[in-house]
């Protein structure tokens, strides 16, 4: 089995009496899609947050390619190869869809923000924004306003610049949330693409996007990882069914 990139042991949140994340054990490794299901509630964003240290753990180990990072700020572990994309989209809808990228870019290569006149004149560093913009497919929109974009290129945009971090982990927090049909299947297809060159730890209520991605998928109620398999026993299991999915109907 490969080293996992990503390691949680025994993680907890506690807010007064309520355990929000109850002893979370997790492993990520390169090229796998771990997909991280449960009710509202279950804790799966705070586990995102805890992960990308926006919020801090009560007890357990963080471990981010080999390294303890649980007591590092959110920056450190960004520099250290994590990224994250948000429920909300966070891109500046003033700025141009190649001016996001760049502020991306600079912030991985450690340079000053300036003016954007002399930096979009920076060759090395346009041509790296223009790497992830295509790489996402919004080459056409390049110049386009950013606030002007559909919803769904919105969402492209911000993996553009999660990718642009050059992170070895990608944290994607409902990345399908408010698409269409047809955005989601063009997300769907791209997540598809970036999956063998990442670890990717995926937070989702659509579960034809979870079941279409996860090489594994756990299970998280109040809290607490209540099943991990793959995508087929997930699917298969009772006891996530009487959990979670109910009587809802799972794509084949």
């Amino acid at each position: 089995m490969a080293q996992p990139l990503l390691s949680l042991r025994g993680v907890v949140k506690r807010y007064g009496a309520l355990l929000v994340t109850d002893h979370v054990d997790l492993d990520l490794a390169q090229g796998e899609v771990h997909a991280v299901i449960g009710p509202n509630g279950a804790g799966k964003t705070t586990l995102i947050s805890q992960i990308a240290g926006e919020v801090r753990s009560d007890e357990g180990r963080i471990e981010l390619v080999g390294q303890d990072v649980s007591d590092w700020s959110v920056n450190a572990r960004a520099r250290a190869g994590l990224g994250r994309s948000y429920q909300i989209t966070s891109v500046i809808p003033e700025f141009t869809v190649l001016e996001n990228v760049l502020l991306a870019v600079q912030s991985q290569r450690g340079h000053n923000y300036r003016f954007w006149q002399p930096v979009t004149r920076t060759p090395q560093l346009v041509a790296a924004a223009e790497h992830w913009i295509e790489r996402v497919h919004l080459g056409p929109v390049r110049s386009r306003t950013a606030g002007l974009l559909s919803y769904g290129q919105q969402r492209q945009l911000e993996l553009a610049m999660t990718l642009a971090i050059e992170p070895k982990v990608l944290l994607l927090d409902e990345p399908m949330a408010g698409l269409g049909p047809a955005e989601t299947q063009e997300m769907i297809e791209l997540l598809r693409q970036l999956g063998s060159r990442y670890a990717i730890l995926l937070v989702e209520h659509d579960m034809h996007a979870v079941f279409s991605l996860a090489t594994v998928c756990s299970v998280l109620v109040y809290g607490k990882v209540v099943f991990t398999g793959t995508a087929a026993e997930v699917r298969d299991s009772a006891e996530v069914r009487e959990a979670y999915l109910g009587d809802e109907e799972i794509p084949a």
